[in-house]
């Protein structure tokens, strides 16, 4: 996409990420990066016996994968001619509903706004992470990108 046809696509999904599934292994080197070792996310067997019935994912875990790996299955803003994108930083971040290991999950991105700067464009993002075969989202966040034209 252009920069210039970005005003014409507010409100709309600008991209939708392969899915990606979630494996003890993510969770427990995310658990050993973070030195969150909760048992919810790292002790199968004790997360069993827990209303997730088994191990779930981090939040933030969840939250990390919009800057890398859902971007690199497609699930965020690709611009003609962009030098770099940044993170801004985050409006608004919930977590709806736990991630099991063994789930699949998707980014779906939608474009809330965009503002003109110095050389960039600030732009807002409504991420939806679904869950495959739920209703409810994993978690929805808006986050804030700075795309350096």
């Amino acid at each position: 996409m252009q920069p210039s046809e970005l005003q014409s696509h507010l409100g709309q999904q600008i991209a939708l990420s392969d899915w990606l599934e979630i494996t003890q292994e993510r969770v427990s080197a995310f658990a050993d990066a973070t030195s969150d070792h909760q048992f919810i996310h790292v002790d199968p067997e004790r997360a069993a016996q827990t209303p997730f019935g088994g191990p779930i994912a981090h939040g933030f875990l969840t939250l990390s994968l919009l800057a890398g790996e859902f971007a690199n299955l497609g699930g965020s803003l690709q611009l003609e001619g962009a030098k770099m994108v940044v993170n801004y930083g985050l409006n608004r971040v919930r977590f709806i509903a736990p991630v099991r290991v063994g789930s699949r999950l998707r980014n779906r991105a939608v474009l809330q706004s965009v503002e003109e700067g110095a050389g960039y464009l600030q732009v807002t993002v409504l991420n939806t992470v679904e869950i495959g075969g739920q209703d409810k989202p994993a978690m929805i966040a808006e986050s804030l990108g700075r795309v350096y034209l």
